[in-house]
């Protein structure tokens, strides 16, 4: 069943959160997922939102997902990510 990835996050480091970025379709092409939006100034419609950027993703399973979030490749970057942005990402099941 498809799973989808969303990141809401706000950039605290520029330079780092842009070597994070520079790599990172790279690294996300080798695996399963689909890049869906990565709006660094996304519409509000309703309620308080204190983040800057979204980002959504879709994987065949959520076995594909972790394949890519936990891989050597991806984790290697990911320091980048954690160290230049502050963020959540949450893992949302598809419909059947």
């Amino acid at each position: 069943m498809t799973v989808y990835a969303i990141a809401q996050i706000s950039i605290t480091n520029l330079d780092t959160y842009n070597r994070y970025q520079a790599r990172f379709m790279e690294v996300f092409g080798r695996f399963k997922g689909s890049l869906l939006a990565a709006d660094a100034s996304p519409q509000v419609v309703e309620g308080p939102w204190d983040r800057e950027k979204v980002i959504l993703m879709s994987f065949p399973d959520e076995g594909s997902f972790h394949e890519w979030a936990q891989s050597p490749e991806y984790l290697e970057i990911a320091i980048d990510r954690k160290s230049g942005s502050d963020g959540v990402v949450l893992l949302a099941q598809g419909l059947s």
